[in-house]
Parts: C-alpha cells; sequence; structure tokens
C-alpha cells in the first residue's frame, strides 16, 4: 500500500515538473517560431506555434536596413564580451590565488574590506563611474564596460575558497621540486579548480551579454552600441516591428545557449562542489 502511495506521489509530481517545465519553455519556443512569421501573424489569435506563413525576411531586415547596423551591434558585443571574460579572468584567478596561498602582511584586512564592498548597491556607483570614465577618456567605448566587469569581488571570494580548499600539500610537493607560485598556479591551481573557473566565465559571459543599463548609460555612439540596447530600437516610435524583434531576441539568445551547453558539465560540477558529502 506504501510503495502504490509513493508511486502515486511520484507520478504526480512528475505530472506537475512536466508541466511546469513547459510553462517555462513556451516563451521562448514562441519567440524562435514568430521569428519565422510575418510581423502581421505574430499576435494573432489564436497564438501559433508552427507558422502558417514561413518567412526568413525578420532575418533579411535585420542585417540589411538602411536606418541602422545589427551586424555592427552584434560584433561589438561580441569583442566587449570576449575581451571582458579574457581580462575577467586574468584579474579574478590571480587575485584569488594571491588571497588563498601567497601570506604577506595585511592579507586578511584586505580581503575584509574587500567583501565589504559587496554591501554597495550597484546603483550608487552610477554617477561616480560616470564621472571617472569621463576623467579617463573612455566614455562611449566599449571599455567602459570591460574595466567595472572584470573586477568582481563577488567571484573573488568564489574563487578564494576554491583555491584555499586545493590542498597545501600540492603546493609544498611543487615548491620542492622548484616551482614558483605562477607554475604553481598554472599547472596546479587553475586545472583542480576547472569547475569553479568555468562557472564563473559562464555566468560572466551571459551578464556581459545581456547587459543593458551599462552601455544604454556610458555608449551614446549608435555604431559603438551593443546589441542588448540596439535592438530596442525594434520597438521605437508607433509601429513596432514585432517580426524583426523575436529574430533579433532569437540570435542574441543563441551564444548563451551554447555556452550554456559547452560549460554544462564544468557548470554542474561547480555549482555541486561545495554539497555536503556523506
Amino acid at each position: 500500500m506504501r510503495t502504490k502511495q509513493q508511486l502515486a506521489v511520484k507520478w504526480m509530481l512528475t505530472v506537475v515538473m512536466l508541466i511546469l517545465g513547459i510553462a517555462c519553455i513556451y516563451p521562448f519556443l514562441f519567440m524562435v517560431s514568430s521569428s519565422f512569421k510575418p510581423s502581421g501573424d505574430v499576435l494573432s489569435t489564436p497564438l501559433q506555434l508552427i507558422p502558417k506563413n514561413f518567412t526568413l525576411r525578420n532575418f533579411d531586415t535585420l542585417f540589411n536596413n538602411q536606418y541602422y547596423d545589427f551586424f555592427r551591434w552584434y560584433w561589438n558585443t561580441i569583442v566587449m564580451t570576449g575581451l571582458t571574460l579574457l581580462l575577467k579572468l586574468l584579474v579574478i584567478t590571480i587575485t584569488a590565488y594571491g588571497f588563498a596561498k601567497i601570506k604577506f602582511p595585511g592579507r586578511d584586512a584586505i580581503f575584509l574590506v574587500l567583501l565589504a564592498a559587496l554591501m554597495i548597491p550597484s546603483d550608487i556607483m552610477i554617477m561616480p563611474r560616470y564621472i571617472i570614465f569621463k576623467q579617463l577618456h573612455i566614455l562611449n567605448t566599449m571599455w567602459s564596460l570591460i574595466l567595472p566587469a572584470a573586477v568582481d569581488v563577488y567571484f573573488v571570494f568564489l574563487l578564494r575558497q576554491a583555491f584555499v580548499a586545493v590542498p597545501e600539500a600540492l603546493s609544498e610537493a611543487a615548491r620542492i621540486d622548484g616551482c614558483g607560485h605562477v607554475t604553481i598556479y598554472r599547472r596546479i591551481i587553475f586545472p583542480l579548480c576547472m569547475p569553479q573557473i568555468s562557472t564563473m566565465l559562464l555566468f560572466s559571459f551571459v551578464w556581459s551579454w545581456n547587459d543593458y543599463m551599462g552601455p544604454y548609460l556610458y555608449i551614446s555612439d549608435i555604431n559603438k552600441q551593443m546589441i542588448s540596447v540596439g535592438i530596442k530600437l525594434f520597438a521605437s516610435g508607433q509601429a513596432q516591428d514585432y517580426g524583426a524583434q523575436m529574430a533579433g531576441t532569437t540570435l542574441v539568445l543563441v551564444p548563451v545557449i551554447f555556452a550554456f551547453f559547452l560549460c554544462q558539465k564544468y557548470f554542474v560540477e561547480g555549482i555541486t562542489s561545495g554539497a555536503v558529502k556523506g
């Protein structure tokens, strides 16, 4: 009797989770489907997942338009995100290694100061950053987006904890063999903490790729703009091109999905690495 009740509960939970899963994925399927519909059919009722009038005109509108350069926005976002990840990888991992494996005066006090910075709301930093970027002459350039994103205290803390968990005996054995900090960092710490590093890169990629506030505030030249702000132009004015909006959003989302599947193995390991093992 108890087994039948447990089986019934499992089936009920499975059905509920299936319904929730369909509800969550439906907007994504509707977006992809609408990108292949004429703009007039996007909001037609009843809503249809399979386009009645299949067309590629929306994608042609994106890349062949006299008012804006969608390809330039896309390329700007690729370059900005790539440079952000590269610089962030170097800055965060080296900083975390220093706090985890190098003993120097005031190390713990400095680390506490960095952690205290997490309590500062990011919104109150908008005006100071704007003034600083203007004085540094990097306003209206992608460096105004790259530099703030490359210094992330949260990921310094995350990777510092991961580096501390690496047994010190491995570092001591490497020092006996004549290895310095650079070699230990590159050949021992970095490979062993790849799941946590991959998790950082995946989250950072999504945040940089989808960032809207930064480009909107610090970049004024339309030719230097990022895709997140550029695609907003499809919703401006009295007439909205819903088909082009859906096509552009689909192209924006493709790299995010690809990055997740590429880093899925390391991402799951990074998330579960702090779990209690019994």
